[in-house]
């Protein structure tokens, strides 16, 4: 359990690292069903930090703690990517895609945890 709360904390750097914001992660350990522990959720302003973020989050990942995803969705028109690291899947959006499919309401049984932005 402490390596996935280590990769949680590394994918958040990474996302951070590209200046990506309105950070949400939703854990699903205690949801019965659920397809992985964690869905960390978050935002770019435009499809090229969108594709930013995803890189820096795979590189960090990758240099850190030596994992590669299972599969990366979505990078084709970049409004929203999802990254697959088994238990903790990455959904990266544009704002207004984000809204539209609000995940964080599908999930609502899950602990909501919010990470503020870095200034």
């Amino acid at each position: 359990m402490e390596q996935i709360k280590q990769l949680v904390e590394t994918v958040i750097k990474g996302i951070q690292e590209k200046k990506g914001h309105d950070i949400v992660i939703a854990n699903l350990e205690h949801i019965e069903g659920a397809i992985c522990k964690y869905f960390i959720m978050c935002q770019g302003a435009s499809p090229s930090q969108v594709e930013a973020i995803t890189d820096s989050i795979e590189e960090t990942v990758r240099i850190e703690l030596k994992e590669k995803p299972v599969k990366i969705a979505g990078l084709n028109n970049a409004q929203w990517v999802a990254m697959d690291y088994t238990d903790v899947m990455v959904h990266i959006f544009l704002p207004e895609t984000r809204e539209y499919y609000d995940l964080e309401h599908l999930w609502e049984d899950a602990e909501l945890t919010r990470v503020p932005d870095l200034d």
